[in-house]
């Protein structure tokens, strides 16, 4: 199976001088489910933010289905931002006044998706994270737990190919977040390739591969033995 993502020699360094990647490679492909770890400062976010075009890297290669970073134009990293990349963050991003049904199909606004498909696309999400009987009620009357499925199923209402799940438990309850990561490791099982940060052990032990960062560099890359 041909390479999701190709990271080469990846480094970053930002405007103050900071070093926080250092030269990572690795490969990812498709329908992997891979866990990022390492301690807090050693450059996961970092790695995070160039693997989802949200910041690029300043030395290195990236290539995303083949095709380098430098490549895209402005609008088509928007569209694969918006249309294959799905985002699951710690601190949830929701509107808190709007409904869980309104909150999962915002990214339906900067798509061209027919309008008449949003309430359906955003039921079948919510179905998938078992939040169909709480569709009209607002965000912020939930629990820590329901607003991470709500962006779970936002970051599904695209179909993307691939899930990236920043610490997704970091503000859960231990029951809360066991569900959040039953969650992830369906949608693996569905087919969807899965990137999880997390500086826990116990959390990387849900995927299939472990990617160890430390101060920027990648120390190990170890498969879990079936």
């Amino acid at each position: 199976m041909s390479p999701l993502i190709e990271a080469i020699d990846l480094e970053k360094t930002y405007t103050d001088g900071t070093r926080a990647l250092r030269g990572a490679s690795f490969v990812i492909t498709e329908g992997e489910f891979v866990a990022i770890m390492g301690p807090s400062g050693s450059g996961k976010s970092t790695l995070l933010h160039i693997l989802g075009f949200l910041d690029p890297q300043t030395a290195g290669t990236y290539r995303f289905e083949g095709k380098e970073l430098k490549d895209f134009q402005p609008n088509e990293l928007a569209r694969v931002r918006n249309e294959e990349l799905g985002f699951v963050f710690q601190q949830f991003n929701l509107m808190p006044h709007q409904t869980v049904l309104e909150n999962i199909y915002m990214p339906l606004y900067y798509s061209n998706v027919p309008k008449k498909e949003w309430h359906r696309r955003a039921e079948e999400a919510a179905e998938r994270v078992g939040l169909t009987h709480r569709m009209d009620h607002l965000a912020y009357t939930l629990s820590g737990g329901e607003k991470q499925r709500v962006a779970i199923a936002r970051a599904l209402i695209n179909k993307p190919k691939l899930i990236f799940a920043d610490e997704p438990t970091g503000n859960l309850d231990s029951k809360s977040g066991d569900s959040v990561l039953e969650t992830l490791n369906g949608l693996h099982k569905e087919g969807h390739t899965v990137v999880l940060i997390t500086h826990g052990q116990e959390i990387a032990d849900h995927a299939d591969r472990m990617l160890f960062i430390r101060d920027g560099r990648l120390e190990s890359d170890t498969t879990k033995q079936v």
